[in-house]
C-alpha cells in the first residue's frame, strides 16, 4: 500500500490521506478502516445522456460494501460538489480497486488507524501463493498477514479427468493441456513475483504442471516465471486436499515459515499443537486470557478481527487495550481476519486465544 499524507494527521484530529492499495491485504484493511460519514474522492465513471464519462467525484459515505472474491471495495453515497454530469447531493457508487489512487478524508483519524494505516503502508508484501490442482479443477490463492484470497478457480474442460488422461494420454493429452494452459493464464495474472517469494504446487500431478509451466516459460518467453522457476515448489498430495489441509502438511510448514504470509499460519500450528501437548502452556476464552493477560503471561495472542473491530464501542475498547497491553509487556498480538484460512478456526475457538510464556495449569480457576 502507498500512502501519502497531504497534510500531517495527528490523532483525534481531521485530515486527508492519499491512498494506493496493492495488495488483498491493503483492500480488507481499507474496508475495515473506511466508515460511514468519511469522504472519499476518486476517479469514476458515470452513465450521461452523452454516453459514459471519465470524472473525479467527492461522496461522503453512507454505504460500504466488499467484495472478497473481486476484492472490490464499494462505497456508496451523496455528491458534495456539483459538476456538469452529477449534481450535488446525488447518490453515486465508487469502485476502491487494487492500484486505482483515491482521497480518504475523516473528521477524526484515531491513534489506532493512523498506526495500522502507517503499517501497512510499509509492510512487506504478501508473499506466499498455494495452487491446488485436482482432477477436474484447480484453486489459485494468495495468502497474507490478514486475507487469504481465491485469485482463480478453474474448471477443466467438460468429462476430462486427470488420473485417465495419464493412462490414455493419446485419447485426452489435448483436453489435459488445455486445462494446464487454463491454469496458466491465471498463474501469469495473478502471481506478481516482485511480492511473491514461494509458490506451491499442491497436486498429485503437480510436477507434471511444473514441467508444463516451465517448458511454456521459455517457448512464450514468460520472462518472470523463466527467472523466479526456483521459487515454485510441489508437494504431492493424494485425494482432494483442502487448503487448510496443505498448510499443515509438515513439508509445507518446513517451507513457508518465516515467510511474510505464513506468520498467521505457521503460529495458528504452534498453538493447536500446545493446545493438543502441553494445554497448561495454551488458553482460550475471553475471561482465560484476560487472566493470563494480568500475570504477563502471554507470549502470543490470537485475537479475530470482529472483536478486535467490534461495532460496539466497549467491546471494541476491551480488545484494543488486551493487544495494547499484551504488546507493551514484550508479546506479539496476531489479528485473524475471518476471510484468513485460520481465521475461521479461531472464531470456532471463542475468537481469542494465547500461547504462553510458562504452564498456568489452574488458571481456569483462579480469581485476579
Amino acid at each position: 500500500m502507498k500512502l501519502v499524507e497531504e497534510e500531517k494527521i495527528l490523532p483525534n484530529s481531521g485530515g486527508t490521506i492519499n491512498i494506493v492499495p496493492e495488495e488483498p491485504d491493503d483492500m480488507w484493511l481499507l474496508y475495515n478502516l473506511i466508515s460511514k460519514g468519511d469522504v472519499i474522492v476518486a476517479d469514476t465513471t458515470r452513465k450521461t445522456a452523452f454516453g459514459r464519462v471519465r470524472l473525479t467525484l467527492e461522496i461522503k459515505i453512507t454505504a460500504i460494501d466488499y467484495d472478497k472474491v473481486g476484492s472490490v471495495i464499494r462505497v456508496a453515497g451523496r455528491n458534495l460538489v456539483h459538476n456538469e454530469h452529477v449534481d450535488a447531493g446525488a447518490f453515486h457508487t465508487i469502485e476502491i480497486e487494487r492500484n486505482k489512487p483515491f482521497d480518504l478524508k475523516k473528521k477524526v483519524w484515531d491513534s489506532d488507524a493512523i498506526e495500522e494505516l502507517r503499517s501497512y503502508g510499509n509492510a512487506a508484501k504478501a508473499d506466499l501463493a498455494v495452487l491446488l490442482i485436482q482432477d477436474v479443477s484447480a484453486e489459485l490463492y494468495s495468502i497474507g498477514k490478514i486475507a487469504t484470497t481465491l485469485c482463480a478457480n478453474i474448471e477443466a474442460p467438460s468429462k476430462t479427468n486427470l488420473n485417465k488422461n495419464r493412462a490414455a494420454k493419446s485419447k485426452s493429452q489435448s483436453k489435459s493441456n488445455k486445462f494446464f494452459e487454463n491454469i496458466l493464464t491465471e498463474f501469469e495474472k495473478h502471481v506478481n513475483f516482485n511480492f511473491v517469494s514461494l509458490v506451491i504446487i499442491a497436486s498429485p500431478v503437480g510436477t507434471e504442471f511444473r514441467q508444463y509451466l516451465l517448458a511454456e516459460s521459455r517457448r512464450q518467453k514468460l520472462q518472470q516465471i523463466e527467472e523466479n522457476k526456483e521459487r515454485v515448489v510441489v508437494v504431492n498430495t493424494s485425494g482432494k486436499a483442502t487448503l487448510k489441509a496443505v498448510l499443515h502438511e509438515p513439508e509445507v510448514m518446513k517451507l513457508i515459515r518465516g515467510k511474510n504470509g505464513a506468520v498467521q499460519i505457521t503460529a495458528w500450528k504452534d498453538l493447536c499443537d500446545m493446545l493438543s501437548n502441553d494445554s497448561s502452556r495454551a488458553c482460550y476464552g475471553s475471561k482465560s486470557v484476560e487472566k493470563a493477560n494480568e500475570l504477563m503471561a502471554i507470549d502470543t495472542l490470537f485475537i479475530s478481527d470482529e472483536l478486535y473491530r467490534s461495532a460496539n464501542h466497549g467491546s471494541r475498547h476491551k480488545y484494543t487495550d488486551l493487544v495494547k497491553s499484551v504488546k507493551k509487556a514484550g508479546g506479539m498480538a496476531l489479528v485473524y481476519s475471518h476471510n484468513h484460512v485460520m481465521g475461521e478456526q479461531l472464531g470456532q475457538l471463542t475468537g481469542v486465544a494465547a500461547i504462553l510464556r510458562f504452564p498456568l495449569p489452574d488458571l481456569d480457576d483462579m480469581e485476579l
